[in-house]
């Protein structure tokens, strides 16, 4: 990865849908260069997915909370990671240190839903013993990637 590689990077970060036309002009790159870059970049994995951010105030979803999950014991970690990332109001799931053992960023309508999902999903996985929540006020900085 060179220079040109990480301007490619920065400029799909900001718009997934830039196109290799785009992008050639403003690295001074040929059309084609651009496209076997992006290519090797794929196929190597560094560019693993081209998404879209949405808002999650207009698309009704109001509560942003973070929830530290302890596991019971060893024997049910597997259980409990096959289990949570089927849920898609799971944006994100951490293996962590320290007290807890799994940090998850849940994404709800409302403090109903959160109840719902805490009370009737989360904590039937089996080996979910203890979670701890908090809910974001407001996101100062939120990024993809770096």
């Amino acid at each position: 990865m060179d220079t040109i590689d990480f301007k490619i990077i920065d400029i799909l970060k900001e718009n997934s849908r830039s196109t290799t036309s785009e992008i050639s002009k403003k690295v001074k790159l040929s059309i084609p260069a651009v496209a076997e870059r992006i290519r090797k970049m794929e196929e190597a994995e560094i560019i693993e997915k081209y998404t879209v951010k949405v808002n999650r105030e207009e698309m009704n979803y109001k509560i942003l909370a973070f929830i530290f999950i302890n596991i019971d014991k060893t024997k049910n970690v597997e259980n409990f990671r096959e289990a949570i990332v089927q849920y898609n109001n799971v944006l994100e799931c951490h293996h962590i240190t320290g007290e807890y053992d799994y940090l998850l960023k849940v994404l709800v309508e409302d403090t109903k839903s959160l109840e719902y999902f805490i009370s009737n999903m989360l904590k039937k996985i089996t080996g979910v013993f203890k979670s701890n929540t908090m809910i974001s006020l407001s996101s100062l900085k939120e990024e993809i990637n770096i």
